[in-house]
């Protein structure tokens, strides 16, 4: 099989670590750059720790699903 059988499973843990690190980093860093019309000033707090939350649990639900192998 084309990169192993737990293609899927590694899938799921590269996107939600990125989905997890990538929104709790926007909370913590905003960006640092000229902003123009329709940016905001910050991340959504709410809204990015919910989809934080949900890329953590996707990313250890993907390493326990790992292990258990």
């Amino acid at each position: 099989m084309f990169l192993g059988e737990n293609i899927l499973i590694y899938l799921v843990l590269a996107l939600g670590g990125a989905l997890a690190f990538g929104n709790l980093f926007a909370i913590v860093r905003p960006p640092q750059r000229e902003r123009t019309e329709g940016d905001l000033e910050k991340a959504p707090v709410v809204r990015s720790l919910f989809m934080g939350i949900i890329g953590l649990v996707a990313a250890v639900w993907a390493i326990a699903s790992l292990i258990s192998q």
